[in-house]
């Protein structure tokens, strides 16, 4: 199913999936660091986004519906240059055609590495 996307890219790993809370792993690897071997800005924020829009689908018909992001802030709150980190996505609105999801970003060590707001807006998929 992520075959061929970012997630696989990123090697991004969905560890827990409900309508209320997606949590999901990244590694930190080269892959996702910028220049100076810290962890990128850019890959936090694909990975706050990627657990937001998960949980979004779970909250519509995948035949008729898809998410997409209209908006995403974060916060940057700690610097890392290796080991893990999850993104913890948990609903604040679900609307017939538009969601707020609250991130949270954390690493192995349960220290908060950031957090981030998402939109997301619900299409048809046809």
């Amino acid at each position: 199913m992520h075959n061929n996307t970012l997630m696989e890219a990123l090697q991004m790993e969905i560890k827990e999936q409900s309508k209320n809370l997606v949590a999901v792993e990244m590694p930190i690897t080269g892959s996702v660091k910028q220049p100076m071997g810290f962890l990128h800005g850019g890959a936090t924020v694909a990975l706050a986004e990627t657990a937001a829009s998960i949980g979004g689908m779970e909250h519509v018909d995948t035949n008729s519906q898809a998410i997409v992001g209209i908006e995403i802030n974060c916060n940057h709150l700690r610097a890392k240059k290796a080991g893990v980190i999850m993104a913890k996505a948990t609903p604040i609105h679900i609307g017939k055609r538009t969601m707020v999801w609250n991130i949270q970003v954390m690493d192995e060590n349960e220290e908060l590495i950031a957090i981030s707001r998402c939109t997301l807006g619900v299409i048809n998929n046809k």
